[in-house]
């Protein structure tokens, strides 16, 4: 029997969002001066206001007024009228030294041998019903406010946008689980006052979902069918931001994360360093899950590992192939999920200090993956500069998102003999 399933995604203007950016944007400033900094920040944002609090172990200093106002500047808070904008909020700043008793856990004298930050479960998910191995309903949701974000920075079409959008798709699937059609969009977008409901419902036919469907094959068929299309479905969106909703660091899991799909731990990713498990092994389960996809092990895979604080060596290492997997033994038997964790166990290195170096994380890479997922992002280099102490220009190239990069599936092939 077919079924209906839904996912969401929000903006970089969503308050949640805007909290994790500035909380990913002062570790990337930790990180670019003391690659070794050891980072734990939660961000307040509303009305007129931030407040920035957490744990930090660095030899670097950091600026924060000066970090969070270019933060908020850049996502497009730039007016009064909102109530919550960049040279007019306040900041108040509330960070201290991490915890001795986490730290000793953590630091060690080989680095490979660090403990995990935490205890906990970390999962990562992988399916080949898109090009970049993500669910479709999230891909698409993202899709969605990502489009209208540029539509809006570009300044040319839909002039009357304001940073904060929500989007959420619902596709119906094969009993078998395959994307048939779109049953729903709804889009809710922050706008100026003098536009009405029509008109942006309009403009969302004409102008978003053309854009849209142009960035994939299988996005204009969809878009092509025929759709529920809900636009601002309240009516009216002109309070939004911090304004309208206070924003916290870590409330966007599952938009970070899956959109439902899999499984998720419960532990946030912006603002910790990668000591912290909750993010780096997080990236290594979707690393180990994309890679087994790609080089054909099953349809889709969740893996999830856990760990005990202070011990460099997972707990437990599981991976489901929901039925799907496509390895066969002597026999012609499926091979169980078990015996495909034991040659993941053999092929990735999951000790923290590992991931870290072999993802490249403790690089200031993080500012990025805070808005439109953390998954699913094409790998790429780009230059960026941090201002360190006295001003001086700190220039770095770095690699965001290599926990994307398909860089294990030839070694996989050779393991289970594909």
């Amino acid at each position: 029997m077919n079924y209906l399933f839904t996912s969401e995604s929000v903006s970089e203007g969503h308050p949640d969002k805007v909290a994790d950016q500035i909380s990913d944007a002062i570790l990337d400033n930790l990180l670019a001066v003391d690659p070794n900094s050891h980072v734990a920040c939660e961000t307040l944002v509303t009305t007129g206001q931030v407040v920035v609090a957490g744990e930090v172990r660095s030899k670097a200093y950091v600026d924060v007024q000066h970090v969070v106002r270019e933060q908020i500047e850049h996502i497009g808070y730039n007016k009064a009228e909102y109530k919550f904008d960049a040279a007019s909020c306040g900041i108040l700043t509330a960070i201290h030294e991490q915890s001795e008793d986490i730290n000793q856990g953590v630091s060690r004298k080989g680095k490979l041998n660090q403990g995990a930050g935490d205890q906990g479960m970390m999962f990562g998910y992988a399916t080949n019903e898109t090009e970049n191995y993500m669910p479709l309903t999230l891909d698409m949701a993202h899709t969605l406010v990502y489009t209208l974000a540029q539509i809006r920075k570009e300044g040319k079409q839909m002039l009357y946008l304001r940073p904060d959008s929500k989007s959420q798709v619902t596709i119906e699937y094969s009993e078998s689980g395959i994307p048939l059609r779109i049953d729903t969009i709804v889009l809710s977008t922050q706008h100026d006052p003098n536009v009405t409901q029509e008109q942006i419902r309009e403009d969302v036919v004409n102008i978003l979902l053309p854009r849209v469907a142009t960035r994939d094959k299988r996005y204009e068929d969809l878009l092509h069918g025929d759709f529920k299309l809900l636009v601002n479905p309240t009516g009216n969106f002109v309070i939004g931001g911090p304004h309208g909703d206070t924003g916290l660091t870590g409330r966007k899991i599952i938009v970070d994360t899956y959109g439902g799909r899999g499984a998720h731990g419960g532990g946030a990713f912006s603002g910790k360093d990668p000591s912290k498990v909750d993010r780096s092994a997080a990236y290594a389960a979707r690393w180990i899950a994309k890679n087994l996809v790609a080089a054909g092990v099953a349809d889709q895979i969740l893996v999830q590992i856990s760990y005990a604080i202070g011990v460099a060596q997972p707990v437990s290492l599981c991976v489901d192939t929901y039925g799907t997997c496509k390895l066969k033994d002597k026999n012609g038997k499926c091979i169980k999920d078990a015996a495909i964790a034991k040659k993941v166990l053999r092929l990735f290195d999951l000790r923290p200090g590992a991931i870290e170096r072999d993802l490249k994380l403790r690089q200031p890479i993080y500012t990025e993956t805070a808005s439109y997922g953390h998954m699913g992002r094409k790998p790429h280099w780009v230059n960026k500069q941090f201002v360190g102490e006295n001003g001086k220009m700190i220039h770095k190239q770095v690699e965001l998102f290599t926990w994307e990069k398909l860089d294990k599936v030839e070694q996989i092939k050779q393991a289970f003999e594909l």
